[in-house]
């Protein structure tokens, strides 16, 4: 029982991370080189997804945990953010593509808590499994880019919202297949405070845990520099099957999510999410590099592409593992949402916005060939900006200290 249902949770996976990974990465370049979207736009562009994130937790809390099966849910999500996604081609002004695809992210996003739940409720042992599972989320990322960069300039064509939109309404169909899971909270009364994570404002009084709220905050600003702007980046150098090689990082992905235990364990938090952010530095800096390069350049951006490994795992997934330590049993779930809502809202956001206003401010007045952008300082600034972060964390943050020695004491 137990097997036929990993299975059928890990094509879910790859299905949901399937649409994601087909549209996100190479969005910026179809909507610049295609629609001819300026780069602030194409910044609020990718902040649509942070405005998903920031509605999602109302639309879980409020009405998915206490009036609907989640497997019936998903499947509605799926199937009419599938429509969503085949209408978008149509669209070609940003006033109404920007609402219409802030409308699907509301859709999305919440597919991937109300997944995640899902799975944690019925896997008999999740801390085992669910690792397992998840893997198959990267597979699907990475499974999206290469069928886009198979299809004819898949990336920088309309067709990466048909075939994600396509792959949406099979992933709602398949969602009907999941084992039956109702609401968890019906008839119970739910606090907004519950719902935003506020309970988990208390955890603040803690200074390292401040210190560590503010970094994971700041350090998005430079972060989503690279998701918005490095598609475009490498489609005016020229590169083809964009997608495809950009689906390296969750190659990367995989192999440090299974060392992060080991990392953790050795090393501790502290050391571990600086070596994420130290990635994130020595990622920026060597895009930075590979501006005007001919030599080395080719070979800076595929390892800076082969960091996001590191970059994501030992700074997210062990930020969140962080959170869930100092949080206690009662607020757990509120801390988790509380991180969430920092890291792909609020973060997500405000780091867009600003890689898009970057790109638009460095947009040459002259093409230099294909070359539209000041990339060297598209990626430098970003890189400067991580390094400040480091050394605040660096100074500031302690280790939580081992609950066995604190019951010692």
């Amino acid at each position: 029982m137990q097997k036929s249902l990993k299975i059928k949770l890990s094509i879910f996976m790859f299905l949901q991370y399937f649409i994601w990974g087909s549209w996100y990465v190479s969005m910026g370049t179809y909507l610049g080189k295609t629609l001819l979207f300026d780069g602030v736009q194409i910044g609020f562009a990718y902040g649509a997804f942070a405005i998903g994130a920031m509605i999602s937790p109302f639309f879980v809390g409020l009405i998915a945990d206490r009036f609907f099966a989640s497997e019936k849910l998903l499947a509605f999500l799926g199937i009419v953010g599938g429509g969503l996604l085949c209408a978008l081609p149509a669209i070609k002004d940003f006033a109404t593509f920007y609402p219409m695809l802030i409308l699907y992210c509301a859709l999305y996003v919440p597919t991937l808590a109300l997944g995640n739940s899902l799975s944690l409720h019925h896997l008999a042992d999740p801390k085992r499994d669910f690792p397992l599972v998840k893997t198959l989320s990267a597979v699907g990322w990475i499974a999206g880019g290469v069928t886009l960069s198979l299809l004819l300039k898949g990336e920088q064509s309309a067709i990466q919202f048909y075939l994600a939109g396509a792959i949406s309404i099979v992933f709602g169909l398949f969602s009907l297949t999941l084992p039956h899971t109702p609401p968890m909270k019906t008839g119970a009364d739910v606090k907004l405070s519950e719902v935003l994570g506020l309970d988990a404002l208390g955890l603040l009084r803690k200074p390292s845990f401040a210190i560590f709220i503010a970094c994971m905050f700041l350090i998005c600003i430079p972060l989503y520099f690279y998701f918005v702007n490095m598609n475009t980046y490498v489609t005016e150098l020229g590169w083809t099957y964009s997608a495809a090689k950009m689906s390296l990082a969750q190659v990367s992905d995989v192999i440090f999510l299974i060392l992060l235990p080991v990392m953790l364990s050795k090393l501790g938090y502290k050391k571990t999410i600086c070596i994420g952010i130290l990635a994130w530095c020595a990622r920026y800096f060597l895009l930075a590099g590979s501006v005007d390069n001919p030599g080395l350049g080719t070979t800076f951006i595929f390892a800076a592409i082969l960091l996001h490994g590191v970059c994501y795992d030992f700074l997210f997934i062990a930020g969140q593992l962080y959170v869930d330590d100092e949080a206690n049993e009662r607020m757990r779930g509120a801390a988790q949402g509380f991180i969430a809502f920092i890291l792909w809202g609020v973060g997500n956001f405000v780091g867009s916005t600003l890689a898009g206003l970057s790109q638009q401010k460095h947009t040459l007045a002259q093409k230099q060939g294909d070359i539209a952008h000041d990339w060297q300082h598209i990626w430098i600034y970003p890189a400067w900006g991580a390094v400040a972060v480091l050394v605040l964390f660096l100074i500031f943050f302690r280790d939580p200290v081992k609950k066995s020695d604190a019951a010692a004491r």
